[in-house]
């Protein structure tokens, strides 16, 4: 069985203010676009570039960039669902 992305390095990429950033980019995005490219693809599209494209062009010795793209997907899932419901309930609030 495959070693599995330590929590440590999970943890480091939740605090990422670029991953983080990157991820409110794409909702903001989904919803302005949703009419044309749904709201689903965007999504998956977006959550697995954020997690090729970061480890990609800042590498860390230590990681590989299996285990770092890897992390990534479950990290920016988690960042995810945290922005959409931040979402939902700001678009509730706005009227």
């Amino acid at each position: 069985m495959p070693d599995l992305p330590s929590i440590a390095l999970i943890q480091s990429q939740f605090l990422d203010p670029l991953r983080i950033g990157l991820i409110v980019g794409l909702v903001i995005t989904m919803y302005r676009t949703r009419a044309a490219t749904g709201l689903v693809m965007p999504l998956v599209l977006g959550v697995a570039f954020v997690a090729v494209i970061l480890p990609m062009s800042n590498p860390k010795p230590d990681v590989t960039l299996v285990d770092a793209v890897l992390a990534g997907l479950v990290s920016n899932l988690v960042i995810l669902a945290i922005v959409l419901g931040l979402s939902v309930i700001v678009r509730r609030l706005r009227g």
